[in-house]
């Protein structure tokens, strides 16, 4: 894969001499890492480009390229090639989704795993990786790669290359519970914890104070310690705490390492500046998280408060969706928000309830939420271990070619698509009576 990437490399490098770049990359975690790694060394390599953020690469977006630049599309494009075929302009992909077109147009130059190894890799990572076949000087840009692969959740999964890559970043390593803010006072990070949800203790004040009771971790003065300052004592005794609220499942998913980073001059977490970098894309704040990890201060502080906001919503969309009666059939359920919830944050939801113990494994979780005309649909499937057969991606696929419109995008147990609000009973419809099929089937 290494070959191939400096293959890869070599070509952009030759075919973008004296020539304008266009970066476009996805909104979220990884999408804006692998944005700043590009951003980062196209600067250093005082090439003239220029940076947009997008929600996703529909046909307004491609309509929308420029003429005179060269494209590089980041953490997308791979489902898009058809469409990215017909502008005849010449585009670079670094992308890691699902690529169902395995015929590349000759002006399109993709960098997938897919087309090589089984092992998946996030784009932040192969971003990154890209990087460091040009010059062995962007090795510190290798933490943003991190940063990328823990909003992925990748990080259970080591192989050889994700090993050397964190091992370029000089990250920390701490085993524990992944409860993030880890570098904030447990009793805020207890209550607006959102993965995993705490039952009576996310959202709700009290219920933290007596789980910390329970573990007999103190105050320093009028404080709480932060979860990375834990001895092991404490730390095994609020483990116990937490997990004995969750289900095994859940509980075995959010013991793990914590990753922490040097940025700003501090040790940060970088499950907590990953959802940071998510929280100011989910409230339509992209350009403050691109900043942020560009190094920007400002754009900290800026974040710092987005996020707040953002973990308040969440808390508030669980609180609804739990309060709705939601349309269940045999191993999958719809959940249509509406306009109550925020279409950017719709997705996190989904993901969030698929980690729970809310529903079985298995699971096909369908969530919807209004985006002025549109709606934004996300599927995800319920549980970590999946054996399901199912394929969210080619479900998603199906469903807009069966409506004729709607873009769609993702991997097996995690996609979505975008279809017109008209649509909205005949796509529930569809998705009911697809998945009552596939269960019989299988």
């Amino acid at each position: 894969m290494l070959t191939d990437i400096k293959q890869f490399s070599d070509k952009f490098l030759k075919q973008t001499t004296n020539k304008k770049i266009q970066i476009i990359s996805h909104f979220d975690t990884d999408g804006i890492t692998s944005a700043a790694i590009l951003t980062k060394t196209l600067e250093r390599l005082e090439k003239h480009f220029s940076t947009k953020i997008v929600k996703a690469l529909n046909q307004e977006e491609i309509d929308q390229f420029p003429d005179d630049k060269i494209i590089l599309i980041l953490d997308l494009g791979s489902g898009s090639i058809n469409q990215l075929a017909e502008t005849n302009k010449e585009i670079f992909i670094i992308d890691h989704h699902e690529i169902s077109n395995k015929t590349i147009p000759s002006n399109i130059t993709i960098f997938n795993p897919h087309l090589i190894t089984a092992e998946n890799f996030c784009t932040a990572e192969l971003s990154y990786l890209f990087s460091k076949s040009i010059s062995e000087n962007n090795k510190d840009l290798a933490y943003l790669s991190i940063i990328g692969m823990i909003g992925d959740i990748m990080e259970k999964n080591i192989n050889p290359i994700r090993n050397q890559i964190i091992k370029d970043s000089n990250v920390i390593i701490k085993k524990g519970l992944l409860i993030y803010p880890s570098t904030r006072p447990l009793d805020k990070a207890l209550e607006f914890s959102s993965r995993p949800f705490i039952p009576g203790v996310t959202g709700n004040l009290s219920g933290t104070y007596e789980l910390l009771n329970e573990t007999g971790i103190e105050r320093l003065g009028k404080k709480y310690k932060a979860l990375i300052d834990l001895n092991e004592r404490e730390m095994k005794s609020l483990t116990t705490a937490v997990t004995l609220r969750l289900s095994s499942k859940e509980a075995q998913d959010h013991i793990g390492n914590l990753y922490l980073i040097k940025l700003f001059s501090k040790i940060e977490d970088a499950r907590e500046i990953s959802a940071m970098i998510n929280a100011c894309s989910r409230m339509d704040e992209s350009q403050i998280a691109l900043l942020f990890c560009l190094g920007n201060s400002v754009a900290r502080k800026k974040a710092e408060r987005v996020h707040i906001k953002y973990r308040q919503q969440i808390i508030s969309g669980l609180k609804y969706i739990e309060q709705q009666k939601n349309l269940e059939g045999r191993e999958y359920v719809i959940i249509n928000a509406k306009d109550n919830v925020k279409d950017t944050i719709i997705g996190t939801l989904a993901s969030i309830l698929s980690f729970s113990s809310t529903y079985k494994e298995g699971t096909v979780i369908i969530a919807m939420a209004y985006n002025e005309n549109q709606i934004k649909v996300s599927s995800r499937m319920a549980g970590r271990n999946h054996n399901s057969p199912r394929n969210l991606k080619q479900l998603m696929d199906s469903i807009t070619k069966s409506l004729g419109q709607g873009d769609s995008g993702g991997h097996q147990y995690a996609a979505g698509c975008t279809i017109s609000i008209d649509k909205e009973q005949e796509f529930i419809e569809l998705i009911k009576k697809k998945l009552e099929f596939e269960l019989v089937k299988v």
